[in-house]
């Protein structure tokens, strides 16, 4: 008799847990049947993960998210959607919220505006000050004519009309807010850089900001508009200051 053991099977080195050979006394279907009971118990515990993951995608902010991946970007010119060469889009004011600012009607603000621009060109006449109104409220069909048409009358580019003059839809004119100031004892200096020389744009850097009128586009503004010492605006009720600053990335003058 040899003193060798018998081989040992090969089965004795695999982990008694992960032998497949069905035991004694089963039988083959029973074994499948015990494999497709434990894939659909696998299967049972996957659903509700996947049916919890599915939910989450549907969470209100999850959703707001997908929502703000898809929102316009600025262009790519790199000005925000409703600002065209420079200008911000503006609404036109109703004509039923405008009062005049001169005797014959021909130039309107708002109420609120053209009750404190009054108010302030009484208290500059009482300072020895002749402010005088020379264009308040503009329709867009006004605008279309002093950019387009002027512009073509003077061979301007696009852009360089742009520095002296919003495309129609994009002036501060439309909101019935913005006025135009000149100094009634030097009318010459109306409309041009001159008139930071008078006594009337004196008064103003002084005054105006007591009456809620500020210099739309002073040297250097971000908007990159050329410097308009004549340009006021109203920012003295919520609509107006809503009008100029609200999400425009506006900053307050100083």
């Amino acid at each position: 008799m040899s003193g060798k053991l018998p081989p040992k099977p090969l089965q004795d080195d695999i982990p008694e847990a992960l032998r497949i050979t069905p035991s004694a006394g089963s039988s083959p279907r029973k074994s499948s049947r015990l494999r497709w009971a434990v894939i659909l118990l696998g299967l049972g515990a996957i659903a509700p993960l996947s049916l919890w993951g599915f939910l989450q995608v549907l969470r209100p902010a999850n959703l707001a998210s997908s929502a703000n991946s898809a929102t316009p970007q600025p262009s790519i010119s790199g000005q925000p959607a409703d600002q065209v060469l420079g200008h911000f889009a503006y609404a036109e004011a109703p004509h039923s919220e405008l009062a005049p600012i001169v005797a014959d009607g021909s130039l309107k603000l708002r109420r609120a505006a053209a009750r404190a621009f009054q108010q302030m060109v009484a208290a500059a006449q009482a300072d020895g000050v002749s402010l005088v109104p020379i264009s308040g409220f503009r329709t867009i069909a006004d605008q279309n004519y002093l950019f387009f048409k002027v512009k073509e009358e003077r061979e301007q580019t696009t852009a360089k009309r742009a520095e002296v003059s919003a495309p129609p839809g994009y002036s501060e004119h439309h909101t019935g807010y913005a006025v135009d100031i000149g100094d009634g004892t030097v009318p010459a200096t109306n409309l041009n850089r001159d008139f930071e020389n008078t006594h009337a744009f004196q008064w103003l850097q002084v005054h105006a900001a007591g009456f809620s009128f500020e210099l739309s586009f002073p040297q250097g503004n971000p908007q990159g508009v050329s410097y308009e010492p004549w340009h006021w605006r109203f920012v003295g009720d919520r609509a107006s200051l809503e009008t100029f600053y609200k999400a425009r990335g506006h900053t307050a003058q100083p």
